[in-house]
């Protein structure tokens, strides 16, 4: 079994750093927003909803450029482009009183769309044996920068305010600009060939592996922000735990998804593993989401739903990035990555915007209700693609 080598084993957990403190940052603020909003003078659910998730469309904008830049000019400068917009965004943000305002300056962060190039970076710089411990790693960051802002959110809103919480946001994508470029290696890179333009990746795109995972993180981000929406205010009002105290409950169940995740990692070597690992992990959702919405005053109920859902996003958010590095052409790697991430980023819009929808005219338990039938959308795309993609890489095996 191949290990990281000195060189890998740095680069993934320095990308981890850079990845997982702009999400920290955009994190932050989700166990919170939704009580904090409810008291600002323009506050409707859609509103608080399209707060969460608009940064998706800033992301939509620039994710699939940015990644094609970065196939072109190098990884490192692409990145730096967009964690400067992000940093600008969270200023707006800061400075706003209202949630127009707030809404303006996280579709402002949005756009500073480095994930695909991010994982592009760590794909170039690990051989592809190594890319799932990799995706592993850069995934446990995420679970862990989840944890942490789950826990620091609360008490750091107490002490400066939701406009504290955006210029910390602001900071972080700083710290993640000089990680970048004084400890991350950067690849030997090849000028990508013409052919690598808008057309051919828009071949690519169509190639039937390339939907189905796309579709997946589509699915995935929808319904994580969606969750987001409902989730403080289930805690707050139905469970009736103090938001100082939500870490109580954060703290075991993100423990548990941590532990998951380091219990599966060896189980991602193989494409049909990383499938079955999807599948199983789609199926998971659906029913920690049902929980969600049925467990009603019930918090141990609650903290087993949460324990599964949070074990399953984890798992996919290391899964699916793999599974696209590996399935792509390596000349397109940075724009299949964009195009991945824009998927993702379309979801996280949708699922804020759905989700205020249904907190409005359902309320918190509506919004699991809901996420939950979308999950009967997800699954039958998941089965049928998983199959495809071993039979035809079934094929591809087969010698000429």
């Amino acid at each position: 079994m191949s290990k990281l080598s000195s060189l890998e084993r740095r680069s993934a957990l320095t990308l981890a750093c850079v990845i997982s403190l702009r999400l920290f940052g955009l994190f932050l603020i989700m166990p919170v927003f939704s009580l904090y909003a409810k008291a600002m003078p323009d506050a409707t659910g859609l509103m608080i909803g399209l707060a969460l998730g608009v940064y998706g469309i800033g992301q939509v904008l620039l994710q699939i450029p940015l990644g094609l830049l970065s196939d072109r000019i190098g990884r490192k400068p692409a990145i730096t482009i967009g964690l400067i917009l992000f940093a600008i965004g969270g200023l707006i943000a800061a400075m706003s009183h209202t949630l127009a305002g707030i809404v303006v300056g996280r579709a402002v962060q949005g756009m500073g769309a480095v994930a695909g190039a991010g994982i592009a970076l760590a794909a170039d710089l690990t051989a592809e044996e190594n890319r799932g411990k990799a995706m592993g790693i850069i995934g446990v960051s995420i679970g862990l920068a989840f944890l942490l802002a789950l826990i620091l959110g609360p008490p750091l809103e107490a002490v400066a305010g939701l406009p504290g919480l955006f210029g910390a946001t602001s900071i972080l994508a700083l710290v993640s600009l000089a990680l970048l470029w004084l400890i991350v290696p950067t690849p030997a890179r090849a000028q990508a060939p013409a052919a690598a333009g808008f057309g051919a990746v828009l071949a690519m795109l169509r190639d039937g592996r390339m939907l189905v995972l796309n579709g997946s993180v589509f699915f995935l981000h929808a319904l994580l922000t969606a969750s987001f929406v409902g989730l403080p205010l289930l805690l707050a009002n139905t469970l009736h735990l103090p938001v100082n105290r939500h870490w109580e409950l954060y703290l075991p169940v993100m423990t548990v998804a941590a532990f998951v995740m380091g219990a599966s990692l060896h189980h991602m070597r193989e494409v049909a593993q990383s499938l079955r690992i999807v599948t199983v992990c789609v199926v998971a959702i659906g029913l920690a989401l049902l929980g969600f919405a049925l467990s009603g005053s019930h918090l141990a109920a609650f903290g087993v739903a949460a324990a599964v859902f949070f074990s399953a996003f984890n798992l996919l958010e290391a899964a699916l990035p793999s599974l696209v590095s590996r399935l792509a052409p390596g000349h397109l790697r940075g724009a299949a990555m964009g195009a991945y991430s824009t998927s993702q980023f379309i979801g996280a819009f949708v699922g804020g915007a759905l989700g205020g929808i249904a907190l409005g005219r359902l309320g918190p338990d509506g919004v699991f209700a809901c996420a939950a039938a979308f999950t009967l959308l997800w699954l039958p795309l998941v089965i049928v693609g998983s199959r495809r993609i071993g039979r035809q890489a079934a094929g591809e095996a087969q010698p000429a």
